[in-house]
């Protein structure tokens, strides 16, 4: 069974769904651990419902980023995680820590990377005249968004879509694929090859195993 560890910043929707995806038998894991930098953040109330372990570690008490992170890898190497997963969270990690969690670090960002990358990415696609967004579970490197793409789900912008339409429409997708790229991974399907995610579906319906919906 894989150990999560899931790090937080906000009202925890991404955590939600892997809660709910862990307890219906979806994915062989745990989550081990939630750690969130923002006190009082839906995410911990939602991981303390559900009786998972939380850690509270507001960045601005640490002097520098290296602190804050080192505190944060304290925290993962006690709860014994083996995956970390970023649902929400709303700090850049360090180098080093990055490093030390190579292929072993996800992310879901709401675009199609490389499209959209950064902060505000609904309003970049929107200002941008896009047709179709979405969102992109990848592995994290250094860069800002840049790492290496798992698997992504197209989002259509819609005549009159707004900032909040179309983060509504995008989370529902993010919901069904963070958790099913979290089960791949339990399942010993991710493979990374330099730059590049291969993903053993063999014996898989690939709609099914991503939580795609057909056309």
């Amino acid at each position: 069974m894989l150990s999560l560890g899931v790090l937080a910043s906000g009202t925890g929707t991404n955590l939600a769904s892997l809660i709910e995806a862990i307890e219906a038998g979806r994915i062989d894991a745990r989550i081990a651990v939630v750690i969130c930098n923002v006190p009082g953040a839906g995410a911990l109330e939602k991981a303390k419902a559900a009786g998972i372990p939380t850690v509270c570690i507001p960045h601005r008490e640490h002097a520098s980023r290296e602190a804050f992170d080192a505190a944060v890898q304290a925290e993962l190497e006690r709860h014994g995680v083996e995956l970390v997963v970023l649902a929400g969270f709303m700090r850049i990690l360090g180098s080093a820590f990055v490093r030390s969690w190579h292929g072993r670090l996800l992310n879901v960002h709401p675009s199609l990377l490389p499209a959209f990358p950064g902060f505000a990415a609904h309003k970049q696609a929107l200002d941008a005249g896009a047709r179709i967004t979405g969102c992109t579970v990848h592995l994290v490197d250094e860069g800002t968004d840049t790492g290496p793409i798992v698997a992504q789900a197209a989002v259509p912008i819609l005549p009159g879509d707004d900032e909040a339409t179309l983060h509504q429409r995008i989370q529902r997708q993010e919901h069904q694929l963070l958790p099913a790229v979290v089960g791949l991974f339990a399942q010993g399907r991710v493979r990374l090859e330099g730059r590049k995610v291969h993903l053993d579906l063999d014996g898989l319906d690939p709609d099914a195993a991503l939580q795609v919906p057909r056309a």
